[in-house]
Order: C-alpha cells, then sequence, then structure tokens
C-alpha cells in the first residue's frame, strides 16, 4: 500500500486537489509501478499560524511569499 503525503499551506481549492492526486497517481504509476487501486494520497492542509520556517510563522513571511 503505497502512500503519498502532501503537506502545504491551506487554501487549494478542492478541483486543484483533484488534479493533484491525479498527477502524482499518474506519476506513481508511471514512475514507481503502483497500481492505483492500491495508492493513497493524503493531503494535510496547514494554516499558515502552524506553519513556522526561518524562525517565521507562515503569516509573517506572507509579504515575502507573494
Amino acid at each position: 500500500m503505497p502512500v503519498v503525503t502532501v503537506q502545504f499551506f491551506s487554501g487549494r481549492t478542492t478541483e486543484q486537489k483533484r488534479k493533484l492526486v491525479a498527477a502524482i497517481t499518474d506519476a506513481m504509476i508511471e514512475c514507481a509501478g503502483c497500481k492505483p487501486e492500491h495508492l493513497h494520497v493524503i493531503i494535510h492542509d496547514i494554516p499558515k499560524d502552524s506553519w513556522g520556517r526561518n524562525g517565521r510563522l507562515g503569516i509573517d513571511n506572507e509579504p515575502e511569499d507573494k
């Protein structure tokens, strides 16, 4: 049972997540020989105030990220 976990800031639409899961599934089939019915893709949406980088929270880094 292969599992791919994606962690990123919250804010993607359901359609973006659908496309991402489809693309990851295609890549795992092609590159790793996975069967799609066995592959699990888990998306963790992390609020920007719960993710730190370089000593700062994501919400504090937001102006730099735009």
